[in-house]
């Protein structure tokens, strides 16, 4: 059975009486106060063995009372709750030398867990960590279950230097994550420095990253810096990892191995104090099964995974988000702008297939076209989509039916002219000229002509889906009926 003492503090009669019977039934004592000066006393006179509290008192702020605590009594553990499920708010609690920190509705089940755990574990005797400088714009917005358990995740991992590994879709948001982790962990005095692996021609990738020597290779006229060494002692961002070629993975492993790398040209080792965070909208368990990634660099990697979720698992955060990215387009100079309840609706049922930074883009559309001081559900309809039409007319697009043989006479010229051998390229334009008119007139056909249901079914942006409507000269008619 369990035992021990527990201290509750929140202003919200209905939140003790709760907390009271359930922490009771689990088998501890438990005394609940209203305020932070209650609190305070029993703590400074030895009572309780561990302390929850809600963060905004009467009296004062938990993340003003937690130092003093842990300065009067470094062994307490102390949970944190708050209806203020932001960022922030967990950051502040890690800082302040919280246990663990809780968003408001929590589950009893999953409280009464921390609890015993926190009551098992061995006493920190550590201080808790400076914060940092606060800044004027929160990175990650979101108050949405997903949101809060990244969050967490991520105050525990501000005072270490683990690998992390970040998955999701382009536009979540995984870079702000990155900077996150080095602009309030403790590394936040060295530089940050992100590279996209993507982005650099393929055979360049090794010089980017660790530096090459004069006359390394033809071209090289001075010895130039890496990544690695323009981050020395902060964070080094590797965006795209799943695009980095097979013979820079495999120095990238030794680094990761030994702490220590040489230039490209270069034959001394060259030590490194760089911590590694990466990132990829792709899944590297399917490109190590086809050989493109190694095991051991992902392992090597993948020590903490987060994965970013979709705006569209996330839609309760879109309110939030709308209004901070009106806030900073005004304080970038555009309009300000309120947006009414329609609209935010609107958004809400709207899958984002850019995510949050379609979002963003759209908002700062928002604010400098439309001269209205509200945004309406209208204004939103009309960015985000068009009216539904009638069926495509199938003599031009092509049926449903049209698909299967279109796939099997391609496949068919394939394995005929070339076996098993390599195709010659343009292959994946060929494969477009046989079978994406027949494909996008069978979507239109099943949406009965909606171009927005359309693009859904074939997971296509819609203005993409438009373009090759226009470029293909699919033929829309209008309903009869």
């Amino acid at each position: 059975m369990p035992t021990g003492s527990i201290l509750v503090a929140d202003d919200d009669s209905a939140i003790r009486t709760v907390l009271n019977q359930a922490l009771s039934r689990a088998g501890y004592e438990v005394r609940t106060a209203g305020n932070a000066a209650t609190l305070w006393r029993w703590v400074t006179q030895g009572e309780g063995d561990l302390v929850i509290t809600d963060v905004v008192m009467p009296d004062e702020n938990a993340f003003d009372l937690l130092p003093r605590i842990k300065k009067f009594r470094p062994e307490l553990p102390i949970i944190v709750m708050s209806a203020q499920n932001t960022f922030m708010t967990a950051i502040r609690a890690s800082e302040r030398g919280a246990y663990e920190y809780l968003p408001k509705p929590f589950d009893l089940k999953e409280l009464i867990a921390i609890v015993g755990r926190a009551l098992t574990e061995p006493k920190a005797q550590a201080e808790p960590a400076s914060a940092p400088e606060e800044v004027e714009n929160i990175p990650l917005v979101g108050r949405s279950p997903a949101m809060q358990d990244i969050y967490r995740v991520l105050a525990r991992l501000m005072q270490t230097d683990l690998t992390v590994m970040i998955s999701g879709e382009s536009g979540t948001g995984k870079e702000l994550v990155a900077r996150a982790l080095h602009d309030y962990g403790k590394r936040r005095t060295g530089p940050f420095v992100a590279i996209n692996m993507a982005a650099i021609p393929r055979d360049l990738i090794e010089s980017e990253l660790f530096g090459h020597e004069k006359g390394a290779f033809t071209g090289a006229q001075a010895r130039s810096t890496g990544r690695f060494e323009q981050a020395e002692g902060g964070t080094l961002f590797l965006d795209e990892i799943g695009d980095m070629p097979m013979e820079a993975q495999t120095r990238l492993l030794r680094v990761l191995q030994q702490g220590e790398y040489t230039t490209v040209g270069g034959r001394t080792p060259i030590k490194t104090n760089v911590r590694i965070v990466a990132a990829s909208n792709k899944d590297l368990k399917i490109l190590i099964q086809q050989g493109l990634f190694r095991e051991d660099l992902f392992f090597r990697l993948n020590v903490v995974p987060i994965r970013l979720p979709p705006l569209r698992e996330r839609s309760e955060d879109v309110p939030d988000l709308v209004r901070h990215f009106f806030a900073l387009a005004e304080r970038e100079g555009l309009p300000q702008k309120q947006i009414d309840a329609g609209a935010l609706e609107r958004m809400k049922r709207y899958r984002w297939p850019g995510n949050v930074r379609e979002l963003e883009n759209l908002i700062r559309r928002l604010a400098a076209l439309y001269p209205q001081d509200v945004i309406t559900a209208g204004i939103v309809e009309t960015e985000l989509a068009e009216p539904a039409t009638a069926p495509v007319d199938l003599e031009t697009s092509g049926s449903q039916d049209e698909i299967g043989p279109a796939v099997e006479r391609f496949l068919a010229a394939y394995f005929s002219q070339y076996g098993e051998n390599l195709p010659p390229p343009g292959l994946y334009h060929r494969v477009l000229r046989e079978i994406e008119q027949p494909l996008l007139g069978a979507a239109l056909a099943a949406t009965r002509g909606n171009q927005i249901k359309a693009a859904e079914l074939l997971g296509l942006n819609r203005n993409t889906l438009r373009k090759k409507i226009r470029d293909l000269d699919l033929r829309v008619v209008r309903n009869a009926r």
